[in-house]
């Protein structure tokens, strides 16, 4: 997952410098116009990264939570956002209740459900 973010980074700044380069590299008219145009070009184009690299990636995690959220059900294997495991043993709107291994139950937030777990 490192290597990826790392990856992603990487590809923002040769993009970006590559915009610069280019940017530079055009002479400027009588007006002096090119210059404002490839000002939008360059502002466009770094929203459309950000949107790509960032904000739909997040956009898909959150709708692959809250579906997640929805199929919970009695007798699921699931690990919270703090690291523990257990099985359900009741679902309501707002929390669970988890049994850990020692046969204690727990109830936690609904929302701290980080994952299912294999059976």
């Amino acid at each position: 997952m490192e290597r990826i973010k790392s990856l992603k980074l990487g590809l923002i700044v040769a993009l970006l410098l590559s915009i610069v380069v280019i940017g530079g590299c055009v002479p400027e008219g009588a007006e002096g116009g090119t210059s404002t145009i490839y000002m939008i070009i360059f502002v466009a184009l770094l929203f459309a990264m950000m949107y790509f690299l960032m904000i739909r990636p997040q956009r898909k995690r959150q709708k692959e939570h809250q579906q997640l959220m929805e199929e919970l059900k009695r007798g699921d294997r699931v690990i919270t956002a703090g690291g523990i495991y257990g099985v359900i043993e009741s679902v309501s709107e707002d929390s669970i209740v988890l049994k850990v291994e020692s046969g204690a139950t727990m109830r936690v937030a609904r929302n701290s459900v980080a994952g299912k777990r294999e059976k």
